[in-house]
């Protein structure tokens, strides 16, 4: 709702900021007469499908930069004094229309863009069903192992387990693990000079390994880890270290 209700009251899911007939607004920032106002309204709209509410929209809007709609659930188109039920089909887009009441309302500065889909329309953006995040996790680790197939040495090994943050497979771990083995063996029958040349390989590498294993993405105690550990502990390149 767009109202000078500066000072003014009037009823209350009828005043600026309110989703009409729905809600009130959590408060009332406007500025005084003759001062421009600013609203940010983020709308959802509500998803119905063969008479079956999947998703019931809502509205978030700032007026003056304050929250007065926090996704607000729509349930229902308001109208005056009275409630529309929620079982109307809405269009993908449509028309921003501006009504004004017998006095004229001047509007400037006005943006219009679209929102990123919802999982009910495909999409990953709002609250997401866990089955549709695990799929996204095992898509993205998918990505980013195919990324390594190209790859060799410490590259090949830190897309590897990158890809562990995402999604653990044991197929894929089998093959991380022979190669972090393989790379940590090499460390042991290295001279100091060759190793302190690999500080900042080592210590990545260390650290994803430690990543892996505080979130018991991994299981604990993984030997090569704790070789990294020895290694780095010896030359103190761990003192400010904090996971």
């Amino acid at each position: 709702q767009v109202l000078d209700n500066y000072q003014n009251p009037t009823y209350a899911d009828g005043t600026a900021g309110a989703v009409y007939a729905v809600m009130p607004p959590a408060v009332n920032p406007l500025r005084g007469p003759g001062e421009w106002q600013s609203y940010d309204i983020i709308f959802r709209r509500p998803i119905v499908r063969d008479g079956v509410v999947l998703d019931e929209g809502s509205m978030t809007v700032l007026i003056n930069g304050v929250v007065v709609q926090d996704s607000t659930p729509l349930d229902g188109g308001g109208g005056y004094k009275k409630r529309k039920a929620l079982n109307t089909w809405y269009p993908d887009q449509g028309p921003l229309t501006l009504q004004d009441h017998g006095n004229p309302v001047r509007y400037r500065n006005i943006w219009y863009r679209s929102l990123r889909t919802r999982p009910v329309d495909g999409g990953t953006d709002g609250r997401i069903a866990e089955e549709v995040t695990m799929a996204k996790r095992a898509e993205i680790a998918a990505d980013i192992r195919k990324e390594a197939d190209g790859l060799d040495g410490l590259a090949k090994i830190e897309k590897l387990l990158t890809a562990h943050v995402y999604l653990y497979e044991a197929n894929a771990w089998a093959e991380s693990d022979t190669l972090v083995s393989a790379y940590v063996a090499d460390l042991k029958t290295a001279s100091n000079r060759q190793i302190d040349a690999q500080k900042s390989d080592i210590l990545n590498l260390f650290k994803k390994l430690d990543y892996l294993e505080h979130h018991k993405i991994i299981d604990a105690g993984y030997q090569p880890r704790a070789d990294l550990k020895a290694i780095a502990d010896a030359r103190e390149w761990l003192k400010n270290y904090k996971l």
